[in-house]
C-alpha cells in the first residue's frame, strides 16, 4: 500500500510517501517539503504567530493535496515541539483540523526518542548491538540507548537548532560571547542526563540522524547525498571541533557555500554544531555513524508493526479529508 507521513517539525512541514506493507522495507516514492521554521516563528508569549498559523494551514493543506495526486492511501499526521510547546498549540491544532480536515497527533518527546530509535535499529540491525543514538532537530534534541527496539532509556532536551538560534544567537555573525553563553547553556542540559545513561554501560554503536547531523558530517568531509544512501558516513568529533569556530566567524550566507548547507539551515547551522560537538563530549563519543532514517520512518515502521499485528484493527480516522484515511500515529510501547 501507498502510505504518507506528514511531519509538521519546528523546521519544515514534510510529506514522505512510501511503498510499504508489513514485513518489507518502505520505499520511498516522493518527498514534498516546506520550510516554515516554527520554532522562529514564536512570540513573546511564546505563541506561533499568526502569520505563522495561516502558514501552517496553507501547507498542511498543500500536503493533503500533494499525498492525494499521489495515490496515498493512509496518511499519519503528527507534529513534535514546535507545537507541542507552543502557548497556543491547542488552538493551533483546532484550527488545523477545521481548515484541513487533518487532525495532527502531537508526539511526546520521549515519543520522538522513541520511534527514531526504531527506525535506527531496524536500519543497522541487532548486529550493532547496544545503540546510543543522537538526533537533533529544529526544536529538541532526543537521546536514545538500548539493546532492543525499544530504548531502555530516552530523553528530549530543549535544544533544537532553531530554537536556540532565534533565543540565543540574534548576530548575524553571533556575537563571541553569545557563542560561549549558548555552549555552556547547551552543555549543561546535556549533562544532568549522561548519568542515567552512563549507567546503562557503553555503546557499542554510536548514531545521529536527521538533517543537522548530516549537514555537519558533509561539511567535515562524509559524501555527498548522490552518492546514495547506503555510503557509510560518519562523523568525527575532533573534526566537528575544529569546524565549530569557522562556523561561529562566518554569516548565514557566506555558510550556505560549504558542502551541503541549504540556504533554510544555514543560519542554524552553529547551533547545531554547538549542540552535537556538546552531546558527543559529554557521552564520551569520538565518532558517530549517520543513519538516513529516522523520525518519519520510525512512525511508518511503527505503523507497519501494528498493521501486521492486528490487520483487521480499524485505524482512527479524521473525516473531512480529501485522502482516504487521516490516521493517529501509533507511539512506542512505554510512552
Amino acid at each position: 500500500m501507498r502510505l504518507g507521513v506528514l511531519d509538521v517539525g519546528s523546521n519544515t512541514v514534510h510529506l514522505l510517501v512510501v511503498d510499504a506493507h508489513p514485513g518489507a522495507r518502505p520505499l520511498p516514492a516522493y518527498s514534498h517539503k516546506s520550510e516554515l521554521r516554527l520554532a522562529e516563528l514564536l512570540d513573546e508569549a511564546g505563541a506561533i504567530s499568526e502569520a505563522g498559523v495561516t502558514r501552517l494551514v496553507a501547507t498542511v493543506a498543500d500536503a493533503v493535496r500533494v499525498a492525494e495526486d499521489k495515490g496515498v492511501e493512509d496518511v499519519l499526521p503528527f507534529a513534535t515541539s514546535a507545537v507541542r510547546e507552543a502557548a497556543n498549540g491547542e488552538e493551533v491544532l483546532a484550527r488545523v483540523e477545521r481548515e484541513t480536515g487533518v487532525r495532527l497527533t502531537v508526539l511526546s518527546g520521549a515519543d520522538e526518542a522513541r520511534l527514531t530509535f526504531l527506525a535506527v535499529r531496524r536500519w543497522f540491525g541487532w548486529s550493532s548491538g547496544r545503540l546510543l543514538v543522537l538526533d537533533i532537530g529544529g526544536g529538541s534534541l532526543e537521546v536514545g540507548f538500548g539493546m532492543d527496539e525499544y530504548p531502555d532509556a530516552a530523553v528530549s532536551l530543549p535544544l533544537g537548532a532553531g530554537r536556540l538560534t532565534a533565543g540565543w544567537l540574534p548576530g548575524d555573525p553571533p556575537a563571541p560571547e553569545d557563542v560561549r553563553a549558548l555552549r555552556r547553556h547547551a552543555r549543561a542540559e546535556i549533562a544532568r542526563t549522561v548519568a542515567d545513561f552512563a549507567r546503562l554501560g557503553r555503546p557499542d554503536h554510536v548514531v545521529g540522524t536527521s538533517k543537522t547531523f548530516r549537514q555537519l558530517a558533509r561539511i567535515c568531509g562524509a559524501a555527498r547525498s548522490t552518492e546514495g544512501a547506503y555510503v557509510q558516513r560518519r562523523l568525527r568529533r575532533d573534526a566537528l571541533e575544529a569546524r565549530v569556530p569557522e562556523l561561529a566567524a562566518m554569516t548565514a550566507a557566506r555558510r550556505t557555500t560549504l558542502p551541503g548547507v541549504s540556504e533554510g539551515r544555514a543560519r542554524q547551522l552553529l547551533a547545531g554544531a554547538l549542540v552535537a560537538e556538546g552531546a558527543m563530549d559529554l557521552f564520551g563519543v569520538d565518532e558517530l555513524e549517520i543513519c538516513p532514517w529516522a523520525l518519519r520512518e520510525g512512525v511508518i515502521l511503527r505503523k507497519l508493526d501494528v498493521m501486521a499485528a492486528e490487520p483487521a484493527a480499524p485505524g482512527m480516522t479524521t473525516g473531512g479529508s480529501p485522502v482516504g484515511t487521516v490516521t493517529a500515529p501509533v507511539v512506542m510501547p512505554g510512552a
